[in-house]
């Protein structure tokens, strides 16, 4: 069941190995999902309870900790020795009296890796305070530290087989997205809506069958358009909406996000200036992009554009993409916003979005893309316009 090569999961090892010992870091503990899955190839819906992947500068692999029930997956999906499967039992589960990282600690000491220099996610949605408590009381002879996003940083340069699957996610985008717009009309409920992009986006292509997306569908519409992180109800749709949908196709856990904006019936005058605007300056910022470029010298070509305008955007305009899991499919790297100075790389792959958000109306209009040797691809294709029906 691995979705690379074990070749491929130890040069990436081999990587974060290489940073740790930059760093100083002796033991890495990992709790996001995505690079626990990107280091082991595990894959499944188990971080609603505390697991983690370990690892020891002086031990070649990994070692996987979770939920008993859940190393039967990890002995299924991952690259991992089985010896190097560990699993607590039930009653360390939602326990007032004893935790998880109780039995994390007790492994680390009997590995006596309990008096070295250890890094932890901590600005992470999965370790907790209370993690970061029972792991200083168990390990008090521990120095520990901020992992900041080491991992997060070492997988933003995809590999071919990572692009492979990301231009998957993006043919499932494509047909997700204009299903979806097909689909919308006025009367229809938006839950009904909902409910058909979840069916068309996890059915995906005959080729490339769809995977849940690290985000539920955003749908904010009318007068809520500018609400940019709003689901859906079971309103119906009406004439004169302006409807957002910021959408991902998903395969194997890569993302290809998108949004488009489409106006049931004529739109404003407004609406259709600000839609060129933002077409406009996407393009601008498409065309610019190209490795040895920065980050914010992305988005200043953006902010430039604008100002023709009179207009200002206080919102970053993108952000690194690839694999994850709930809540987010972004990475937590890098982002095209002012001050952010990281040197775009070929095969980076990152989600722009420039979107315009108002009281009362929005834009979104956004791609996918994977930087390439001499500038950028997209990673679907779908006509950037606004959608009138």
């Amino acid at each position: 069941m691995l979705s690379f090569t074990k070749q491929e999961y130890e040069t990436r090892l081999k990587k974060v190995k290489e940073k740790m010992e930059e760093k100083g870091i002796e033991v890495l503990l990992i709790t996001n999902p995505a690079n626990i899955n990107y280091l082991s190839g595990y894959n499944a819906w188990s971080f609603y309870v505390h697991q983690m992947l370990v690892v020891m500068a002086d031990h070649p692999e990994p070692v996987w900790i979770g939920r008993f029930m859940d190393a039967i997956a990890a002995r299924k999906t991952s690259c991992l020795s089985h010896e190097n499967i560990l699993a607590y039992s039930d009653d360390y589960v939602q326990n007032d009296v004893k935790h998880p990282m109780d039995y994390v600690a007790d492994v680390l000491k009997e590995k006596k890796q309990d008096k070295k220099r250890i890094a932890v996610e901590m600005d992470n949605y999965y370790f907790t305070a209370k993690c970061f408590e029972r792991l200083n009381t168990g390990l008090p002879n521990a120095k520990f530290e901020d992992a900041k996003g080491l991992v997060n940083w070492v997988k933003i340069v995809k590999s071919d087989k990572e692009l492979e699957f990301m231009k998957a996610a993006g043919k499932i985008m494509e047909k997700g997205m204009m299903d979806a717009i097909n689909k919308l009309n006025v009367g229809v409920r938006k839950c009904d809506m909902a409910a058909e992009i979840y069916r068309t986006f996890t059915e995906g292509t005959p080729e490339f069958g769809g995977d849940y997306s690290a985000i539920v569908p955003l749908m904010p519409t009318g007068v809520d358009a500018g609400a940019c992180h709003l689901t859906w109800t079971d309103e119906k749709y009406k004439e004169g909406d302006i409807v957002i949908f910021e959408l991902a196709g998903c395969y194997q856990r890569y993302h290809s996000p998108m949004s488009r904006t489409i106006s049931l019936g004529e739109p404003t005058k407004k609406l259709k200036e600000t839609v060129d605007i933002t077409i406009e300056g996407l393009n601008k910022v498409l065309d610019f992009i190209k490795p040895g470029v920065l980050a914010e010298e992305a988005e200043a070509v953006w902010a430039e554009n604008l100002k023709k305008y009179g207009l200002f955007k206080e919102s970053r305009i993108g952000y690194s993409t690839g694999l994850n899991y709930p809540p987010d499919w972004g990475e937590h790297t890098i982002s095209i916003r002012p001050g952010d100075k990281t040197v775009l790389q070929e095969n980076m792959t990152l989600h722009i979005i420039p979107g315009m958000y108002y009281e009362d109306f929005g834009v979104e209009i956004s791609e996918a893309i994977r930087v390439t040797k001499n500038g950028c691809e997209t990673l679907a294709k779908v006509d950037r316009k606004l959608f009138i029906k």
